[in-house]
């Protein structure tokens, strides 16, 4: 008997990987990666309504009480907002794979660097193939035990969640939603983003021996530079974890135009 009574509070039981997508899209109507305020009132609305298949009053004291109990419970760096990843944890387990990728690549450095080796070909994107690859990585890395129609359902619904205009390819800024918010360095990019005019303008400026790529002190300064003209408060310790989730794509230590394009272009050239 699954009567209310068995339902873990707060534990979506019932809801799978795609309609916890659903329920997100509809509510993260910036797109930028978390729900907040009153967005995360209607979401908790919804996710109630779901579980119980009732309305809800939202003016309710228990009701304000259990969204209290769930911000406490999900929101883990109490910045008073939801990020995907932080709501995925309501997910039942086996839905639950992104919880599973953010085991498997903790810091945006280690995304970077896996992503590196599925996107052999440098566009900034990698193919829906390509992703099968990434996430049987993944799950092995986490000790996850899947069979093929798994880790196809498990692509099917990455690609869903994130291949937006579904062309079967990810890019990486959507692929990298799939970090923590604070470790989405690309996020922090997302308001400074060039064309590819500016682009190539500010590294062939940093690449002044016109070889194709730049160093670790270069890319400093060109981070800088960038954050300057666009008055962007940075901080040295975040500039230096950029840096080094930036390096991450590097060769041996030299990045270049392409790689860096990836992350600071708004449409990579394809």
């Amino acid at each position: 008997n699954h009567g209310e009574r068995a339902t873990p509070p707060l534990h979506l039981t019932e809801v799978t990987a795609s309609q916890f997508l659903d329920i997100w899209r509809h509510f993260d109507t910036d797109g930028n990666g978390y729900i907040e305020g009153k967005e995360l009132e209607n979401f908790f609305q919804e996710l109630e309504m779901a579980r119980r298949g009732a309305g809800v009053d939202p003016t309710n004291a228990s009701f304000r009480e259990k969204m209290n109990e769930f911000m406490q419970k999900f929101d883990k760096n109490a910045d008073g907002k939801i990020e995907m990843s932080e709501l995925a944890q309501i997910l039942p387990t086996e839905e639950n794979f992104l919880l599973c990728f953010r085991q498997f690549v903790g810091s945006s450095a280690e995304f970077m660097a896996a992503w590196r080796r599925y996107d052999t070909d440098r566009s900034g994107y990698i193919e829906a193939n390509e992703l099968k690859g990434f996430l049987s990585d993944l799950l092995k890395k986490a000790n996850r035990h899947y069979d093929d129609q798994k880790l196809h359902e498990y692509t099917q619904t990455i690609l869903r969640m994130f291949d937006l205009n579904g062309d079967g390819k990810l890019g990486l800024s959507e692929m990298a939603r799939l970090l923590p918010v604070q470790e989405n360095f690309l996020l922090k990019f997302q308001s400074l983003k060039l064309t590819s005019e500016q682009f190539n303008a500010i590294f062939t400026f940093y690449d002044k021996d016109g070889n194709g790529y730049i160093d670790e002190q270069e890319l400093d300064a060109l981070l800088r530079d960038l954050c300057e003209k666009n008055r962007k408060e940075i901080d040295i310790q975040n500039l230096t974890s950029y840096k080094k989730s930036i390096m991450a794509l590097s060769d041996g230590g030299k990045l270049y135009r392409t790689e860096l394009e990836i992350v600071l272009c708004w449409e990579p050239m394809l």
